[in-house]
C-alpha cells in the first residue's frame, strides 16, 4: 500500500512537472517576400541595360527623332537654298547620327563666302544652320572682273561690276626691301585694316585705295580729293584727324593725316 500511493505521488509530481514546463502556443512568425541578397544587383543591372537599349533603339532605330527639315539662318547674298544644298543634310537619318562637324567643313570648303556657320541639332527633327557671311572691305580688279576681299585680307569671291560704296584698292607695288619681304598680301592686309578704321563719314566717301608700300597709302576721296594716309598705325587717331579737317576746310583738296599730331590742308 505505501508502494502505490508512493508510486502515485510519483506519478502526479511528475505529470505536474510536465504540464509546468510547457510555454503556451508559438507565435506565428511573419514570412515576408525577400530577394537574396544575389539577386538584387543583378535585377537593378538587368533594368540598366534594358533602358539603355531602349534609349539605342529610340536614337538610332525608330522614326521618333530622324531629320526631317533643314533651316537656315544669317544669310544675304547666298541664299538658304545655295546654303543647302551644299550641307546636303541626310534627310530621313537619325538626327543623331548626322555628323554636324562634316557639314560645317563642306559649306566653309565650297562656299568661299561663308566666314563661320553653326550646325545644330534642333530636337526632334531640326537641323539648323546659321550662317555668317564675310563682309567686303575693299574690291580688287582681276582681269575684266573684281574680286571681293574681307578684313581679313580673304579673297572669297568674283563678281562682274564693282560694289558701290566698297572702295577699289589699287596695288602698285614697289621694289622696295619691305616689298621683297612681305610680298602683296602684307599690303593688301594694311589697305583692309586702314579702310576698315575709316570713320563711316570718310568711308562712304572714299572710292579708292591705293598702297605701294606698307607705310604709303593714299585715300582718293569723291570731289577729286585726296588722303596721303602712310601707314596704317594710329589709324583710330587719323580718322578723327581727318574728320575734323573735312569739316573745317571743306573746300580743300589735298589732305595729309600721315603724321596725325601735324596734319596738313592745301587746295581748294
Amino acid at each position: 500500500m505505501a508502494g502505490q500511493a508512493t508510486a502515485q505521488r510519483g506519478g502526479g509530481q511528475t505529470k505536474k512537472s510536465v504540464k509546468s514546463g510547457r510555454s503556451g502556443p508559438r507565435p506565428r512568425r511573419s514570412r515576408r517576400f525577400r530577394l537574396p541578397r544575389r539577386r538584387g544587383p543583378i535585377i537593378l543591372a538587368v533594368v540598366v541595360v534594358l533602358l539603355g537599349a531602349g534609349l539605342v533603339w529610340a536614337l538610332y532605330g525608330s522614326t521618333w527623332l530622324r531629320v526631317e527639315h533643314v533651316k537656315t539662318t544669317g544669310t544675304e547674298v547666298l541664299t538658304p537654298q545655295e546654303v543647302e544644298a551644299v550641307a546636303a543634310v541626310p534627310i530621313g537619318s537619325p538626327l543623331i547620327s548626322v555628323d554636324t562637324g562634316a557639314i560645317e567643313t563642306r559649306l566653309r570648303q565650297k562656299l568661299p563666302r561663308i566666314d563661320s556657320v553653326e550646325v545644330g541639332r534642333s530636337w526632334p527633327h531640326g537641323i539648323g544652320l546659321k550662317v555668317t557671311e564675310r563682309k567686303p572691305v575693299l574690291v580688287m580688279k582681276s582681269g575684266a572682273k573684281f574680286d571681293e576681299v574681307d578684313a581679313k585680307g580673304v579673297r572669297f569671291a568674283t563678281i562682274q561690276q564693282p560694289l558701290s560704296g566698297v572702295p577699289l584698292l589699287e596695288l602698285t607695288p614697289s621694289h622696295s626691301p619691305s616689298q621683297r619681304r612681305f610680298g602683296t598680301d602684307r599690303l593688301v592686309l594694311e589697305a583692309v585694316g586702314i579702310a576698315g578704321e575709316l570713320p563711316p563719314a570718310v568711308a562712304k566717301e572714299t572710292r579708292s585705295v591705293k598702297i605701294s608700300t606698307y607705310d604709303s597709302v593714299t585715300l582718293e576721296l569723291t570731289g577729286g580729293r585726296s588722303v596721303l594716309w602712310g601707314s596704317s598705325a594710329e589709324g583710330e587717331l587719323k580718322g578723327r584727324t581727318l574728320s575734323a579737317l573735312m569739316k573745317a576746310r571743306p573746300k580743300s583738296v589735298r589732305f595729309d593725316v600721315s603724321a596725325p599730331t601735324a596734319p596738313a590742308v592745301s587746295g581748294s
